[in-house]
């Protein structure tokens, strides 16, 4: 041991500390070229550190992801753990070792998008004083440099590559250019977008119709890199998207405290600062940002459902309800969807058949609610009332007895006058308890599902209809039962 520190004593001697450290940097810079984790270190020590074991991990994960079949990557992480920069690292990397690969980065407005480009396009610029020992980019990669007169700051090109770089937006245009990584960053931008339906759809419309059919060749790479808001938002449902078609791919989650209680990196954010951090914001906000847990689970109103494979049966196979019914609730206005729920009811429980869930005009909506009362022989359908209901009601049965010449299904309009959101959350327990659906509904009923699944307990929800119409179903099902067959 002794001869080996003389060694290392004498080199220093020979070198001087200057010349150690320049030693130590080349080979630093050759390990960086291989090594996303030893390249983020050589570029950013400060804060790349090996006390930091999270940021390593992140790193390897990232390098793995790039060098496997997997197709999509989702990385939730709570802010300031230095998911943005290392995602604007990772790009330069990429760059570094192959620079004929094209990168687009999408944020949610342009002047994020901006930011981070500049980010990724400066680390490639940087140029180091001759008297600074820092490692650079141009240290590790010399020969990648952003091409002359192509250096816009949204869209420019590296030497030897053909339109390398793309920052965008929802709002911004992509035509004419494609990329073999796509990387997203914090697409949504606070809460209020998190609980508006309509920014969630608009994002995943775009993302499937505009930003997909910018992927170039078949290895191309998906990255997502955002807070978990909601089960809804992009990252949610490229991962359902997934599952559901088995396409490749992987997710990486940090909570900024784990369930057994540790923190993440008491370096970033320690346990004083995580407590008040947590009264600051809020419990919501809180949880989606530094736990990844999505507002709409941490605050809905349902949190499980029953289902059924089987529908109560005798021992011969019959079936054992003691009546078939429906519960219908039209819609209000343009944006209301019409909910109907026809069940079986069985012990004062009831199993849902079929669903029908729906914008569509009256002039659909009244025949396809009477062929399904048909079909399933319904005997009790109850039509609320309100807003048009009757008519509703008066047509459905019109429909019954000159298409289907059925009298089979008694149709019963009423008013409802309860406050709704009260007989929704009054409700709710009795929903959870006692109302099966079929092993599947989910997907079967995509739409039904979600709006029921993410109904809010408390705040605004943008459609109510779903769990209104479900409650109905409680409140006739949960009464003692006044019919039967016959």
């Amino acid at each position: 041991m002794s001869s080996d520190l003389t060694t290392i004593d004498q080199i220093r001697g020979m070198l001087g500390e200057k010349g150690v450290t320049h030693l130590k940097n080349q080979a630093l810079c050759v390990l960086a070229q291989s090594s996303f984790y030893h390249y983020c270190q050589a570029l950013a020590p400060d804060f790349y550190r090996d006390d930091r074991p999270y940021i390593g991990h992140l790193c390897d994960e990232l390098q793995a992801f790039l060098e496997s079949d997997d197709i999509v990557l989702v990385l939730n992480t709570p802010p300031r753990f230095g998911k943005s920069r290392t995602a604007s690292l990772l790009i330069t990397w990429i760059l570094g070792r192959n620079p004929s690969l094209k990168t687009i980065t999408a944020s949610y407005n342009k002047d994020l998008s901006t930011t981070f480009s500049q980010s990724v396009r400066d680390t490639i610029l940087a140029e180091r004083n001759e008297d600074d020992d820092h490692i650079v980019y141009s240290d590790i990669f010399p020969k990648t440099k952003i091409k002359q007169g192509d250096g816009a700051v949204n869209r420019w090109s590296v030497e030897g590559g053909f339109k390398s770089y793309l920052a965008t937006s929802p709002n911004s245009a992509v035509t004419g250019f494609g990329g073999d990584i796509i990387v997203f960053d914090d697409i949504i931008k606070n809460a209020m977008e998190a609980y508006n339906e309509t920014i969630k759809d608009s994002h995943w419309e775009w993302f499937r119709k505009t930003m997909f059919s910018r992927t170039d060749g078949n290895d191309f790479k998906i990255i997502i890199i955002m807070t978990r808001w909601a089960t809804d938002d992009l990252a949610g449902r490229l991962i359902d998207f997934c599952n559901e078609h088995d396409v490749p791919h992987r997710s990486i989650l940090y909570k900024a405290k784990s369930d057994d209680g540790i923190l993440l990196c008491e370096d970033i954010l320690d346990e004083q600062k995580y407590n008040l951090t947590r009264l600051m914001v809020g419990e919501d906000i809180f949880s989606a940002n530094y736990q990844q847990e999505p507002i709409d689970l941490k605050n809905r109103l349902y949190s499980s459902f029953k289902t059924y494979e089987k529908v109560p049966q005798d021992e011969n196979g019959n079936p054992l309800f003691t009546a078939i019914k429906a519960y219908v609730d039209t819609a209000d206005l343009g944006t209301d969807y019409l909910c109907m729920y026809i069940y079986g009811v069985f012990e004062r429980e009831a199993y849902i058949l079929d669903a029908y869930y729906t914008q569509d005009p009256m002039e659909i909506t009244e025949l396809e609610v009477a062929r399904r009362l048909h079909n399933f022989e319904v005997n009790i359908c109850d039509i609320e009332s309100n807003n048009g209901g009757r008519g509703f009601a008066r047509s459905v049965e019109s429909i019954l007895d000159h298409k289907y010449h059925s009298n089979k299904t008694k149709i019963q309009w009423f008013h409802q006058s309860r406050n709704k959101v009260a007989r929704i959350l009054s409700n709710s327990t009795w929903v959870m308890n006692h109302i099966y659906f079929p092993v599947g509904w989910e997907l079967r009923w995509e739409k039904l599902y979600s709006h029921l699944s993410s109904y809010q307990a408390t705040g605004k929800n943008e459609h109510d209809d779903a769990p209104d119409a479900l409650t109905g179903v409680a409140e006739k099902c949960g009464n003692k039962p006044r019919y039967s067959f016959g």
